[in-house]
């Protein structure tokens, strides 16, 4: 029996721009699978509905994987793509498997000899890169930075050594609600020589891209509040 494939589908990373980001490859595989693995039922059901394909959301059925998904749960989620059903994995934001949950589903899926099909869509990393000015050459994404301000300002300092020595950019992020606390660590943490990229709401209405030296930021910082936003360092 021929088994199913894994479609890592990618979302929306503000909403309401389906209709802008959300390229046609997607929405086909969409409309054609009936089983997903999402991060949150609700958004993943939400977000196909505001694609307008026809699909009939109580038709399709969800599994929840996260954090707390266990190899077991996992196993018996596979078992229909082992029988030879597509399933269809859908992030919270943005391409799955990328700080997502989503990668322990692809790495099942090489473990047991099942194809990963990743589709094209939005990345607020790969934009905010693109956008920053930055080097693309070299860069490394650093996933969140820690919470508490001792260890905080101790990864900040460490991220700025290595993009200097390896003439690197350093990309990270933060839970939203801590992004102008965050903001304010970078500024008073690293050299006033480093350039420092805010990348908010990437493709959203509230945009916001921005380059500058940490010294010039430091004459009018900006308030960014709970909209995800990625950071960048290039010392």
């Amino acid at each position: 029996m021929a088994k199913g494939k894994v479609y890592l589908i990618p979302n929306v990373i503000s909403m309401g721009t389906g209709e802008q980001v959300i390229p046609l490859q997607v929405r086909e595989a969409i409309r054609r699978i009936k089983y997903f693995l999402v991060e949150d039922v609700r958004t993943a059901r939400r977000y196909i509905s505001s694609l307008k394909l026809g699909v009939v959301i109580d038709e399709l059925d969800f599994e929840v994987v996260d954090k707390r998904t266990s190899s077991r749960d996992l196993d018996q989620y596979m078992q229909r793509v082992l029988k030879g059903e597509d399933v269809g994995v859908i992030s919270e934001s943005g391409c799955p498997g990328i700080a997502d949950p989503g990668a322990n589903v692809v790495a099942w899926a090489h473990r047991n000899g099942v194809q990963n099909v990743p589709l094209s869509g939005p990345s607020s990393l790969f934009m905010a890169l693109m956008a920053s000015g930055f080097s693309g050459q070299s860069f490394a994404f650093c996933g969140y930075i820690p919470v508490k301000k001792p260890e905080r300002k101790k990864a900040l300092k460490r991220l700025e050594k290595e993009s200097r020595d390896k003439h690197q950019t350093q990309l990270f992020i933060e839970t939203p609600y801590r992004n102008d606390h965050l903001l304010l660590d970078i500024l008073n943490t690293c050299d006033p020589s480093t350039q420092l990229c805010v990348a908010k709401d990437v493709s959203g209405p509230e945009e916001f891209i921005k380059t500058d030296l940490v010294k010039n930021w430091k004459k009018k910082v900006p308030v960014l509040g709970k909209v995800p936003t990625v950071f960048l360092i290039q010392a």
